[in-house]
């Protein structure tokens, strides 16, 4: 099993559906020395305003959000769901927890 931290659309329960096909389970929790920054990607329709996770000089901002775990089959469906204007890299969140998060390409 993974853990995966979600500051944004994975959260939806319309999103985890879609993606997973069924809800997750998950506990708040936050990422510190990083901070959001708006992203616009282009979708079906044109272009669509999302956030994106980037590192932050100052250590006191963080991003809240939540940590799900999930599979290994699931982590590739996350993978193909997520835009490649995002990578995934490994984390510590403020909780000790290790996760896989979605930052900036």
């Amino acid at each position: 099993m993974e853990q995966i931290f979600s500051y944004g659309t994975l959260r939806s329960k319309e999103i985890q559906m879609q993606v997973f096909n069924k809800l997750l389970t998950g506990k708040a929790d936050q990422l510190t020395a990083y901070k959001l920054k708006d992203l616009k990607i282009e979708e079906e329709f044109g272009m669509t305003d999302y956030f994106v996770a980037v590192p932050s000089e100052n250590p006191a901002d963080c991003i809240k959000g939540t940590v799900f775990t999930i599979s290994n089959e699931d982590l590739t469906k996350a993978d193909q769901f997520e835009s490649n204007a995002y990578k995934r890299v490994r984390i510590t969140l403020k909780s000790g927890t290790i996760a896989w998060i979605y930052i900036e390409s």
